[in-house]
């Protein structure tokens, strides 16, 4: 499985959030695209219409259960992606900048 750890992401590298709709709200990274687990294989056209073109897919959930699956998928699909080891709550823990819906401090829920 092909991962990242939160340290070595720059802060425009595209980030894929696979968590709930209530995870989303009470707190993200800014700049993510949102689509749950739940939903990825209905939206999965959002996924490659958003992604960059030559870039990597870095896909991030709670704590990289959920998103390694769907990391898994996209490269069965031939899709240069990569599971953000850890999670939101690794990415939280080390500073990195977390908000909510309306752009204001969030939390990881």
């Amino acid at each position: 499985m092909p991962t990242v750890e939160v340290g070595s992401l720059a802060v425009d590298d595209f980030l894929l959030d696979v968590r709930e709709g209530d995870e989303w709200e009470a707190g993200h990274a800014q700049g993510a695209l949102h689509i749950p687990m739940s939903e990825f294989v209905a939206r999965y056209g959002e996924l490659t219409e958003a992604a960059p073109q030559d870039g990597r897919v870095n896909v991030i959930c709670r704590s990289g259960g959920r998103s390694a699956q769907v990391t898994q998928y996209l490269v069965q699909q031939g899709i240069d992606a990569v599971n953000v080891e850890g999670g939101m709550h690794t990415w939280e823990a080390m500073g990195r900048p977390v908000v909510n819906d309306k752009g204001e401090p969030g939390f990881v829920l």
